[in-house]
Order: structure tokens, then sequence, then C-alpha cells
């Protein structure tokens, strides 16, 4: 068998000028290859396309609202308001001087089964800007004409009084907290979860739904179009308008972009996993916008496992461990 020949050997029979030819020749070549080794291993790298497995996750999840978080500038003022005014029990209240804040649980039953909000006092913060884009909470009751005057007779301030909605038969009326915040009063019979609403103004209706839905295993629940004024609504959820909280997201006609001021915070909800619904929220923002925000894992000191993300209007959203939400609760005790 011949030897292989070498540089060494071509160097001995052919001329200098040939002998740099050879060279760059040489050197060409193993550029060539080492490109073509980085090709493949750039493609052996490459994301693997999502198995529908995987985004059928949040469907098959067990999730629903637990919170939602925001800021106020007296804990104590919107606490008595909140209990005195709408009916609502204070569930837990915190203070950490160590991070200079205090925040309280309310709600109209236990955290284990309801949604309630989380009301957060940051040390000497008196006031925040609420933003064009949060638009507001709701409450079911049986009587708005009545829960309408208690509110009135405890000094609070209603901004649309009772009746019927425009168009419709739906009896409402609207209620501002001492922040600021809008409440809907909506008349409806006994109902599970009477804090049932979250309503947020979005640039792109049909985005919007479709990155609930495969983000976060929402379906639309109604969707309502109102031309003469100029806006369309679609409500999400995890079960019937009637039965449990839901996402009001509204369109108004023309309007791609709203400020967020720094008042609302985000909206929490449960997941059997925060690691593979991160997996889900990854791919989905890739497609649609947003992105993640804080990477599945434990709070440092808490240990109860999250993983947080903003939509592509930037609204924010925090998962939850199922399992961990239920020890924070059973820590309170």
């Amino acid at each position: 068998m011949a030897s292989p020949v070498t540089l060494t050997h071509l160097k001995t029979v052919v001329q200098p000028v040939t002998l740099l030819k050879v060279i760059h020749r040489f050197s060409i070549s193993r550029i060539y290859y080492f490109t073509l080794s980085l090709v493949d291993m750039a493609e052996s790298a490459a994301p693997a396309v999502p198995s529908d497995e995987l985004l059928e996750w949040p469907k098959k999840d067990k999730r629903r609202f637990l919170h939602a978080v925001y800021r106020v500038g007296d804990l104590d003022r919107t606490i008595k308001f909140y209990t005195e005014c709408f009916g609502m029990k204070l569930l837990r209240k915190r203070d950490v001087p160590e991070e200079k804040y205090a925040n309280a649980f309310l709600g109209f039953g236990p955290e284990d089964s309801h949604f309630v909000v989380e009301l957060t006092y940051n040390y000497g913060v008196d006031k925040y800007d609420i933003g064009s884009g949060f638009g507001h909470f709701a409450i079911a009751t049986p009587d708005v004409y009545k829960l309408a005057e208690d509110i009135k007779s405890k000094g609070g301030t209603i901004t649309r009084e009772p009746g019927p909605v425009k168009g419709g038969k739906s009896v409402i009326a609207f209620a501002k907290d001492p922040d600021g915040y809008l409440f809907e009063l909506i008349e409806r019979g006994p109902t599970p979860e009477p804090l049932c609403q979250v309503m947020l103004r979005v640039g792109d209706l049909e985005r919007s739904i479709k990155f609930y839905e495969k983000a976060l295993g929402m379906k639309v629940v109604k969707k309502t179009d109102r031309p003469e004024q100029k806006y369309t609504i679609a409500m999400l959820g995890y079960a019937e308008e009637q039965e449990t909280t839901v996402l009001e997201l509204t369109y108004n006609y023309g309007v791609t972009e709203y400020t967020k001021g720094n008042a609302y915070a985000q909206l929490a909800i449960s997941t059997d996993d925060v690691y593979k619904s991160g997996e889900v929220v990854n791919v989905v923002t890739q497609e649609l916008g947003g992105k993640i925000t804080r990477q599945p894992g434990p709070i440092p000191g808490i240990n109860t496992k999250i993983v947080s993300f903003v939509d592509p209007d930037g609204w924010k959203t925090v998962l939850v461990d199922n399992q961990d939400f239920l020890k924070e609760l059973e820590k309170k005790d």
C-alpha cells in the first residue's frame, strides 16, 4: 500500500510556486470541511419542532385564576373600602419591612377555591398611574341598585348609575375605589365566583385571542362586536362566564397601543407544571409576540415555583405551581 503523500514529500518534488498552490488547496479544503462540520453541528443543535402533545398541555393542565396583583397608595384605606363597600373578606395580610412593602389578599371566598385581589403597598408611595390600558374588575351581585346605593352611603363613588347596558338587557353600574380603579357591578343570580372579570385593552384582538388560547389554554366563552360604539370584546376563561372569573379583552377600533402605567401588575394562574407550561409559552411568544420575563423555577426564600411572561401587548401573567400555592396557603394558618 502506497504511503500517503504529505506536504514534506511534495516539497521535494515541486517548485516553490507549485508548493504554494498545493498548500492553498489544502487550506481551502480544510476550511470547506470545517465549515460543513459547523453546519452539521448547528443543524443538530437546532430546536426541534414542538410536538402536538406539548402544545395540547395547556388544555389538559389544571388551571384557574388565582389572583390579580395591583398597587395601592394606602393599604388600610383600600381594605376598609373593599370590605365595607363591596362586601369582600380580608383573607390574609403580611408586612415585609426588610423589602419595604406590605400586601393584603381579599375576596369573596377562600383562596384555594376563589379568585382574589392582591393589594400591594410600597412604603412611601401613595399614588400610581393606572394608565389607559387597564380597564376594570367586575363584581357580580343579585341587586346592582342596592349595591350601588350601599357604596354611595359609605362614601364611595358611582361613576355610572345602575341601569341596562346600551343595546342590551344586562343591568350594570360602575364604582371607583380610592385609588381610581374601576369596578363594574353586574346584576347576576347566585354565582360561585362574584369577583368575575378582569378587563384589559389590547391592540389586536385576534392575535390576543390566539395567544391566550395557545399559551394559557383558555377558551373564548363570548365575543361581542359593537360597531356603533366602535369596539369589540372577547371573554376568555376556563369555564362559562356565569361560573367563573373571565379575562375580558377589549379592542377599540383603530387603537393599537395603550399606556400601562405602574399601578396594575399582573394576573396569577395555576398550573401543575411550570416547566412544561414555560416551554409552551416560549413557543407561542416566538409565533405571536410577548416574552418570558422569569424562567421557570422556585422563588428564592419561598420555594414556590413560577414562570412569568408578558403577552404581545405587554400584559403580565404569572403561572404558579398548584401544590406550592396550596403549601403557601397552609403556612399562613
